[in-house]
């Protein structure tokens, strides 16, 4: 069975929502291109940003076996991010409707 952690991403200190999407729209596309098998362990995104302090964010559920190539690639892109609790896992399964969107691959 395939494991998941629930990783939250996070938009520059003031950054509106509509920004932080924008980048994250462009984040995502560089990794769909040059990066395809490791988007593919991009399972499902949060439906609903959220709120860190005055920060946006954007949960998703990554599939263990890609999250450093996702970290690696939020690093590259300066795209702040939650530390991944890797001890806290998931099953694709437990990312259901309304609150996640399963990613078509």
């Amino acid at each position: 069975m395939d494991e998941y952690v629930i990783l939250t991403v996070r938009g520059r200190s003031g950054e509106g929502e509509a920004a932080f999407k924008g980048r994250l729209t462009a984040f995502w596309t560089h990794v769909l291109r040059t990066r395809p098998d490791d988007y593919e362990g991009v399972y499902a995104e949060a439906t609903r940003y959220g709120r860190d302090g005055d920060a946006v964010t954007r949960q998703y559920f990554v599939g263990v076996d890609a999250l450093d190539a996702v970290l690696a690639e939020l690093a590259a892109a300066a795209v702040d991010h939650a530390p991944a609790d890797r001890d806290d896992l998931y099953s694709k399964y437990e990312a259901t409707s309304p609150d996640w969107f399963q990613l078509d691959h």
